[in-house]
């Protein structure tokens, strides 16, 4: 397969179109994780299909201070990531070619769930990311769209706005994909030191401590369902070497489905040992939210979750998350 490069709009509406257009949105500086996209995006098209990966350093989504300039731009290395990943077309618009009059005066808001988390470490962030959405869609026309689940408060927005203002297009998560030391796959990794690094991974075992903690007070509540709750119950729980809560079964049978205070607490563990490490981690959040509106889940809550986590190390900020199933109550 040999992948065409396109920089306009009308070079892309002239091929002909047969079967379903995926597209992939990227910033470029390309890696595994999004050749795991544009393989997603391969198989879901199938060989009728087309599939299209755009590079655009949206200048709209970086605030005062941050890495507009210094963000990798690698356009060769970019098209033969793609085209070995099954990409049809690699569009990679000029700025002119997407906001043909300078800065939009007209953009997509992200309302208040924009303004959360990282809309609230980084004013206009999500703004200016679902106005360029907005207009590739337009550009780009696919039938669907993949995001990676990482960025998992751009995806939650991108299919409110899809939603909201009735996009015909399809939205599709696609699974974070991890180094071999569990670091989630970033553009951003390439500026860490390997101090740096080894600090960094306090992210994923942060997550994964939360994780596991959550598996642990499930797997309690579902064999706690098992038995009645008498005695029978308090020797269950004990078989499974929970012995302070089985000295109180009614207790656990109230329970929190799954506890959500202990898993933040379990991630936060983690995270405040890496804060005093060399070099230090400087956490900018950790959250456990609705993935609907992304607000703090309380102790009643029942449903998706994610378990997200941002942090600074040296100067390079990484993001990371988990989701999360909380089962219902007993």
């Amino acid at each position: 397969m040999t992948t065409a490069l396109l920089h306009t709009a009308a070079e892309l509406r002239a091929r002909a179109r047969g079967g379903r257009r995926a597209v992939v949105m990227t910033m470029g500086a390309l890696h595994e994780g999004h050749a795991t996209l544009v393989r997603t995006a391969r198989e879901i098209a199938g060989p009728d299909g087309e599939v299209v990966v755009t590079v655009f350093v949206n200048p709209l989504q970086f605030g005062a201070g941050e890495d507009l300039d210094r963000y990798p731009r690698t356009l060769e290395a970019d098209l033969k990531l793609a085209e070995q990943a099954g990409a049809d077309v690699v569009f990679a618009p000029s700025a002119d070619e997407v906001y043909p009059g300078g800065e939009p005066q007209v953009r997509i808001s992200a309302g208040p769930m924009g303004e959360r988390l990282e809309g609230a470490s980084r004013p206009g962030h999500f703004d200016g990311m679902l106005t360029v959405v907005a207009k590739l869609l337009h550009l780009t026309r696919p039938d669907l769209a993949l995001y990676g689940q990482k960025d998992a408060q751009q995806l939650a927005l991108i299919r409110r706005m899809v939603r909201d203002l009735n996009f015909g297009v399809e939205i599709v998560a696609v699974p974070t994909v991890r180094e071999d030391d569990g670091l989630a796959l970033s553009s951003r990794n390439r500026y860490l030191s390997p101090q740096e690094r080894r600090t960094a991974l306090a992210l994923s075992r942060a997550l994964f401590a939360g994780l596991d903690r959550h598996a642990a007070l499930e797997a309690l509540r579902a064999r706690a369902r098992e038995v009645p709750s008498t005695r029978a119950r308090a020797e269950a729980l004990s078989a499974i070497g929970e012995s302070r809560a089985a000295a109180d079964a009614h207790a656990v049978a109230k329970a929190v489905p799954g506890g959500p205070a202990a898993v933040r607490a379990a991630a936060r563990l983690v995270l405040d040992d890496a804060a005093r490490l060399d070099p230090p981690l400087a956490l900018d959040y950790l959250a456990l939210v609705d993935p609907s509106d992304f607000t703090e889940i309380g102790d009643d809550f029942t449903g998706e979750a994610v378990l997200a986590v941002a942090a600074r190390v040296g100067t390079t900020r990484l993001i990371d998350n988990i989701p999360l199933t909380f089962g219902a109550a007993l």
